[in-house]
C-alpha cells in the first residue's frame, strides 16, 4: 500500500511536491510547475495555506520506517 509521505530526499522546502510526485508516480519537477501556475492562478494565499498545512499533516519518509 502506497503512502503519502515527505520526501526526504527530494525536496526544495519542505518535500510536499516531491513526495505528492513520488506518491502519484509522476516527475517532481511537474508538480512544482502545476504548483507554481496554481499559486499564481489562485492569487497564492490559498495554495500556499494548504501547503503549510500539508507541511504540518504529512509525516516525513524517515518517520514512517
Amino acid at each position: 500500500m502506497k503512502k503519502l509521505v515527505r520526501t526526504q530526499y527530494d525536496r526544495k522546502l519542505a518535500g510536499v511536491c516531491g513526495g505528492l510526485a513520488k506518491y502519484l508516480g509522476i516527475d517532481s519537477t511537474i508538480v512544482r510547475i502545476i504548483f507554481i501556475v496554481l499559486f499564481f492562478l489562485s492569487v497564492g494565499f490559498p495554495l500556499l495555506l494548504a501547503y503549510f498545512i500539508a507541511i504540518f499533516l504529512i509525516p516525513n519518509e524517515e518517520d514512517v520506517r
